[in-house]
């Protein structure tokens, strides 16, 4: 029996509408009436509109935020994050200035970005919070990730900067097909982490998780989990690793995932 389903967001639970389709809810609903637990395994924060995805997924459950930097107990607010040296938060900032790039900093609640640009501005609604640009450096509390807003030309010129050891991890939104996201945590975190987390919270062993995504940030937690599932519209290394494929984002694709996991 799977007994806990973990969800990606982008890509997987939110197609290009940027909304949930009502028909998606509906089996949602119907998985948690057979007694599987789920959790969002995103990319994005926990707050705006992704913490509202994940209390309608379970507003009583332990959900992984930030590419496993931010791992929230939604009820209580306690959390299994990790921390970005303040060092490196700075030298990113410094190079963030020095070069003109876009650099947003997370704590598990807020975030800060200094650009007014359009592109920060898109990313804040898609995000669902008040667009305030602010110095990078003014945030407070533990930063738990960094990341980096780009176009595609400027993707492989800035993984190639010195991260000093960091863990990155690139992705995409439908929303947003014309931006490069990097996503910046401390050494040694990504949604595998997280999902090993919440699964040590809840007492269900990883061959009993399922994991529903489509990004290259999906690739260690699909290689963790016992079941992968790759939506249609995945990156050619998730396909590669999933043990199930199945449609589109927006052609159902998370649908047919949920009522495999009914069957399974």
């Amino acid at each position: 029996m799977i007994e806990l389903i973990c969800v990606d967001v982008d890509g997987t639970l939110v197609g290009a509408s940027g909304e949930v389709a009502p028909e998606v809810w509906d089996a949602v609903e119907r998985a948690r009436e057979g007694g599987a637990r789920l959790a969002i395994c995103s990319g994005r924060p926990a707050f705006g509109q992704t913490r509202e995805l994940a209390e309608r997924l379970d507003p009583d459950g332990w959900h992984v935020f930030q590419n496993g930097a931010s791992v929230v107990h939604l009820p209580s607010g306690r959390t299994r994050s990790g921390v970005i040296p303040r060092p490196a938060i700075e030298l990113l900032v410094r190079r963030a200035r020095e070069m003109g790039r876009i650099l947003e900093l997370y704590t598990d609640t807020d975030y800060a970005v200094e650009s007014t640009g359009e592109r920060a501005e898109r990313h804040a609604g898609l995000l669902g919070v008040p667009f305030r640009p602010r110095d990078l450096l003014s945030i407070r509390g533990d930063i738990v990730r960094a990341q980096w807003l780009l176009s595609a030309d400027d993707l492989d010129e800035v993984l190639s900067w010195p991260h000093d050891g960091l863990s990155m991890a690139p992705s995409t939104s439908p929303v947003m097909p014309d931006t490069a996201f990097i996503s910046v945590t401390a050494p040694g975190l990504d949604k595998a982490v997280g999902v090993r987390a919440v699964a040590e919270e809840m007492g269900i062993p990883l061959e009993r998780v399922m994991m529903v995504g489509d990004g290259a940030n999906d690739l260690q937690v699909m290689r963790a989990v016992g079941v992968p599932v790759a939506m249609a519209n995945s990156e050619p290394e998730i396909l590669e690793v999933a043990r199930h494929r199945v449609g589109h984002v927006d052609q159902g694709g998370l649908i047919e995932a949920l009522e495999l996991a009914a069957r399974l």
